[in-house]
Order: structure tokens, then sequence, then C-alpha cells
């Protein structure tokens, strides 16, 4: 799977409605036959900081998402909101869900 994890530096005057300014690239996303998973989180610690957690099923799910109109419609949207530009980290693995954190095992 392509796992990738983004953090958005959104401006403080857009932050509390990030998650309705992204809802339709998120909703969009997430209905694409090869997307595992697409998933925002707000920092606790910088109120204006959300990071997006995102995996697609291969590299050619990949890039019919970065082909996609919403993802187009996305570049063109939502960079009036952020801060800054987007820090990502984009990687393969082995793998198509998450693992297991056994050194928190509940039992």
């Amino acid at each position: 799977m392509i796992f990738i994890t983004a953090k958005f530096r959104v401006k403080p005057e857009h932050a509390d409605q990030w998650p309705q300014i992204s809802a339709g690239f998120t909703n969009a996303t997430r209905n694409e036959p090869g997307c595992l998973w697409f998933d925002w989180s707000r920092s606790i610690e910088d109120p204006n900081e959300y990071v997006l957690v995102e995996a697609f099923r291969d590299g050619e799910a990949g890039a019919a998402h970065v082909q996609s109109e919403h993802f187009k419609h996305a570049q063109q949207t939502l960079p009036q909101h952020l801060a800054e530009t987007p820090r990502v980290i984009n990687t393969s693995l082995d793998q198509d869900d998450w693992s297991l954190l056994g050194e928190m095992s509940v039992d």
C-alpha cells in the first residue's frame, strides 16, 4: 500500500471550520475504489494544525487519486485556507491494513 501522512497548518481564522472546508475533498477521496482510509486529526498542541493519515491500495490507486477531479479542485481551493505548504511523508508498505501494537496488547 501507499501510506501518506501530511501536516496541514491552517490559518487561525479557518482552523475551526477546516473539517467542513475539506469535507468535499475528504468524502470524494474516501469513495475512491483504491482508498483504504483518509482520516484527519487535529493536534492537541497546536489547534491550527491538522494531520492527515491516508492510504491507497497501491501506486496505481495513488496515481488515480492525484489525477482525480476532486484532487485538482482541492489544489485550487484549499491552499487559500493554509498558513504554509503542507509537509508530507509518503512511503510504500508491504501490508494492506494497520498492524496490532503488540507492546500495548489488550486482553
